[in-house]
């Protein structure tokens, strides 16, 4: 989803270059068409690429949950339902998913170290789907200036949901990385009392027997 983002970046790019060039120079036919209906192409791939990551991330938040639960002895108090509705309705999911998700990094014990990621992901999802929203509301234009005013907001509106899919894979390998069972804790090894290991002063410590030269 990544690159097909960043290639519908890329062609957008393309496009405003052949609209600055069409100004003084006709562009042929074939190439005029071609950038406009690459454009067309990648952004309806990119819609069904995007569409895609949304379901299965949702299905790994719903299984996640459950296994983060179940480790505790408890159920999922949200449903299944309402945590697909939560996730995949438009603009509702900006306000649900992202808390679904912290609440799955305080059951797992690491929301101290989950948080941060969260939230810069939270904000720049919301962010992209602002931008989106404006790129299709000033789609319908016909002037010129106006097509490449579009063609600029479309391409940071790529760029944007480019970042949104990489902080969101960030937070999914930061869970990922850990198992449930296996919560975030720092074990360190200590001696145990009345321990047979010797101690300094010992005649086991001494380097040198005593009174022979240490270069002998």
């Amino acid at each position: 989803t990544a690159a097909v983002l960043g290639a519908a970046a890329f062609i957008h790019l393309i496009r405003y270059v052949l609209l600055i060039i069409n100004r003084t120079v006709l562009l042929n036919p074939w190439v005029a068409g071609a950038a406009t209906w690459g454009g067309v192409a990648a952004s309806v791939v990119a819609v069904f690429m995007v569409v895609a990551s949304a379901l299965l991330l949702t299905n790994w938040l719903i299984a996640r949950r459950a296994a983060a639960y179940a480790h505790h002895r408890h159920q999922d108090p949200r449903p299944a339902w309402a945590l697909r509705a939560g996730s995949l309705v438009p603009v509702v999911n900006l306000a649900c998913a992202p808390v679904f998700v912290l609440e799955l990094a305080h059951i797992e014990d690491r929301l101290k170290w989950m948080r941060r990621p969260i939230v810069v992901w939270w904000v720049v999802w919301v962010a992209s789907t602002a931008l989106s929203i404006f790129s299709i509301a000033t789609s319908f234009t016909t002037d010129p200036q106006g097509i490449a005013d579009n063609t600029v907001a479309t391409i940071v509106a790529y760029l944007f949901g480019l970042a949104a899919v990489l902080l969101a894979l960030q937070v999914f390998l930061g869970f990922e990385r850990q198992p449930v069972e296996r919560p975030s804790k720092r074990w360190v090894v200590v001696s145990a009392p009345g321990s047979d290991e010797p101690k300094a002063g010992d005649p086991a410590d001494v380097v040198e027997p005593e009174g022979q030269n240490p270069a002998a």
